[in-house]
């Protein structure tokens, strides 16, 4: 059997990203004789437990971009806007949001969050330890530590 290439992005790469908008994209499956490829098969049923992941692959059944969000496969649906730019400006506004932070600490947590994910619960937390003993030195922890001390938000340098 020949393999057919989707004529249209897969969502199962981006369930692997920091965060996911989802605009109503469907869930290419076997119904199109398609190959589960890109890891849809081992991150589904990590996500959503194994009977839906086996229910979604097997039926072939497409999602919405609301179905995705009420299931955690995505953070947020958003209704396309006339430009068809409407994911775009609520990542963006994510964005905003996660930008006055520590940025050596958010990188910390990402790294906390992968790689404690790949392993059992107690190897995790080691793993967190390890990212907190590497923010302990930081600029940015001491200026967190002062700002809220003084009461003003901190002004975070990357280091």
């Amino acid at each position: 059997m020949k393999l057919q290439p989707s004529l249209r992005p897969p969502l199962q790469p981006w369930m692997g990203m920091p965060w996911v908008e989802a605009w109503n994209l469907p869930w290419p499956v076997t119904s199109e004789w398609q190959s589960t490829l890109a890891g849809g098969t081992q991150r589904l049923p990590r996500c959503l437990g194994v009977a839906l992941a086996k229910e979604l692959i097997f039926t072939g059944r497409r999602l919405s971009g609301m179905q995705a969000q009420a299931l955690g496969l995505v953070n947020h649906a958003v209704a396309q806007n006339k430009e068809g730019d409407a994911a775009y400006h609520r990542a963006r506004e994510l964005a905003q949001e996660i930008l006055p932070q520590a940025p050596i600490a958010v990188r910390l947590g990402k790294v906390a969050i992968d790689r404690g994910m790949e392993v059992d619960i107690a190897s995790g937390m080691a793993i967190e330890g390890i990212c907190y003993a590497q923010n302990i030195p930081t600029r940015d922890r001491l200026e967190g530590m002062a700002a809220f001390r003084e009461k003003r938000p901190p002004r975070f340098v990357g280091e």
